[in-house]
């Protein structure tokens, strides 16, 4: 069964959502169940999911759930994954904790784009399906904000170790999201009067001692400085140890790291860079973009006029070829499952090879003599290599590696050389692209 996930879409923003509470133990898990999933068909709309995923995939339906739920039971927990097929993607938990431990539901989900959020209608009906849910389940915590900002404010830990973190929960107002509900022990620790008064879109007592806060109507719209205006009053209001204006100052800041940066890469290196862009986190990647759009490689100055040619200094020319062929399978050994294109030898395939040993920081951890003697290596080759079959290349072989030239028209040209530039470090990769090579030779070869 095909769902949509997050890399099936155009990387961008999404709304990432929470909900913790407990449940009532010794009622019929089923009965129990009802009121939440009645809420999520009633309010969901367009984010609705329509897949389950326990030891099986199912469609949705109550029935659905429960035989997940029941499948996936073990002797303290239970939980299933629920997704769409179409747009908008969503990705889904329903979490439950049994006793001896103490009885908990946690649900989270992550919507994209975030776009579907821009609507005040949207917006207002997931804020209606929380307050529903939080009049049926004693809800400790709940918070819906854009990943972006998540990623900017630090959440959900907030500067705290992960131990912590999950030890202390959300045990103060680290941060005011657009969507949040307090549980009665923390608006208890603030004041009940205080947080009832918090200046706010909407702010309302529920049962059990929580109360829902909505900074704003609109939760795409969260970076306008309106918005940022309102989050932080109710954040200084929440916090009265903390000042309105450096508060403002922060979330502004923000939002100008989230500025849209409109793309201007060059022709020939677009498809790299924004392959490049795509995976860096999302509220890095205004600023990836404008790096990119300053940066230009170096011209590849690896290579030599053919008259100023270093001759083969080999005895077997053929044999020490084959080497080259050999070394060269040995980058298709390692990438062939992640990069298919290796196999074809092709320019295109030049820049997947950048791509990925970018995207996976794939230099990261090695150690560099593994480079030097196997990486290095087999990426001059294989570089040679597309030289000799696209561009009508021919190798002079050298005892140094980093001396073996492939004539190219007029010039010749140092594989092993870009190679070895090009393994130095994340930065190199894009500094000394084989795509930027291959582009170079190509430019040169009449």
């Amino acid at each position: 069964m095909k769902v949509l996930e997050s890399h099936d879409l155009k990387p961008e923003d999404l709304l990432n959502f929470s909900f913790k509470a407990s449940f009532d133990p010794q009622a019929p898990l089923d009965s129990e169940l009802d009121p939440f999933l009645q809420s999520l068909e009633a309010y969901a709309g367009a984010w609705m999911p329509e897949v389950i995923h326990g030891k099986r995939w199912r469609k949705y339906s109550r029935a659905a759930v429960f035989k997940g739920l029941e499948e996936c039971r073990n002797e303290n927990s239970a939980s299933i994954w629920l997704y769409r097929e179409k747009w908008p993607a969503l990705d889904m938990l329903l979490r439950l904790w049994f006793s001896p431990l103490p009885t908990r539901l946690n649900f989270r989900s992550s919507v994209q784009p975030l776009s579907v959020f821009a609507d005040a209608e949207q917006c207002g009906q997931l804020v209606d399906m929380v307050r529903t849910w939080a009049s049926h389940y004693p809800v400790t915590h709940a918070v819906a904000s854009s990943l972006a900002e998540d990623q900017l404010s630090g959440a959900p830990n907030f500067g705290r170790d992960t131990d912590t973190s999950i030890r202390d929960g959300f045990d103060r107002i680290y941060e005011v999201s657009w969507l949040n509900v307090f549980g009665p022990k923390l608006v208890e620790s603030i004041g009940r009067e205080r947080v009832l008064s918090t200046p706010a879109h909407r702010v309302e007592e529920l049962p059990h001692g929580a109360v829902l806060l909505v900074t704003w109507p609109v939760a795409a719209d969260f970076a306008s400085d309106e918005a940022r205006q309102a989050q932080a009053r109710a954040h200084a209001h929440l916090r009265p140890d903390l000042d309105y204006d450096i508060l403002l100052r922060t979330l502004r800041e923000r939002s100008a790291i989230l500025a849209p940066v409109e793309p201007r890469f060059p022709p020939h290196l677009e498809s790299l860079l924004t392959r490049v862009v795509d995976r860096v986190r999302i509220s890095e990647r205004q600023r990836m973009i404008a790096e990119l759009n300053a940066w230009r490689p170096p011209e590849p100055d690896e290579w030599l006029p053919a008259s100023a040619a270093l001759p083969s200094d080999v005895k077997d020319v053929d044999f020490v070829r084959q080497q080259y062929d050999d070394l060269a399978e040995g980058l298709v050994a390692l990438l062939h499952t992640d990069v298919p294109s290796v196999f074809e030898a092709s320019p295109e395939s030049l820049m997947d090879v950048d791509a990925h040993f970018w995207c996976e920081d794939f230099l990261r951890n090695r150690r560099p003599g593994v480079i030097d003697e196997h990486l290095m290596p087999a990426v001059g080759a294989y570089l040679g290599r597309v030289l000799v079959k696209h561009l009508g290349g021919e190798w002079i072989p050298r005892k140094k590696l980093e001396e073996a030239q492939v004539r190219v028209g007029n010039r010749v040209w140092l594989p092993f050389l870009r190679a070895h530039r090009y393994t130095r470090s994340r930065q190199a990769l894009l500094d000394f692209s084989l795509t930027e090579f291959f582009r170079a030779v190509r430019l040169h070869r009449s």
